[in-house]
């Protein structure tokens, strides 16, 4: 179990709060991390894994023009997977990952540029990160970085 996870469960409890998430690089690695603490279907409401453009378009409504327009891997399209996933589950809080896991630079999108968005009782952030290391690697410190800054967010 990952301790990040845990801790951010475990604070999602205190605070009688839902979770959703919104996945592209990731895959499901962070839903995994999150879905290996005991007792978080209480508040865990699920999540989208969205690889291609398609299915940004398809499962969470990202309209084509911004993923034309911005890419896939872009702060504006992190912060709309992260709004629509707590829109489409009406959670209260919502994690989106999308970046450039790698081998190769993709849209012109470096390998490890990710963007994390955050989006809490409707208010939504999204960061900009560069990760350094193997793809596994890149998409481990993802997933990672997301549980912080929700833990983050969730401090304020």
């Amino acid at each position: 179990m990952n301790e990040l996870a845990k801790q951010a469960v475990d604070v999602l409890m205190n605070k009688n709060m839902t979770l959703a998430t919104a996945e592209s690089c990731t895959g499901g690695l962070l839903g995994a991390m999150i879905t290996s603490v005991p007792g978080v279907s209480a508040l865990y409401a699920g999540g989208f894994i969205t690889y291609s453009a398609q299915e940004k378009h398809n499962m969470l409504d990202i309209p084509r023009k911004l993923l034309r327009e911005q890419g896939t891997v872009s702060k504006k399209t992190a912060k709309q997977m992260a709004e629509k996933a707590a829109e489409k589950t009406k959670a209260d809080v919502a994690l989106s990952v999308t970046g450039n896991a790698g081998p190769s630079a993709s849209e012109g999108k470096p390998v490890g540029l990710v963007y994390i968005g955050c989006c809490i009782d409707g208010k939504t952030i999204a960061r900009k990160f560069m990760f350094e290391g193997s793809r596994e690697s890149i998409r481990e410190q993802a997933a990672e970085a997301a549980l912080a800054l929700l833990l983050k967010k969730l401090a304020v």
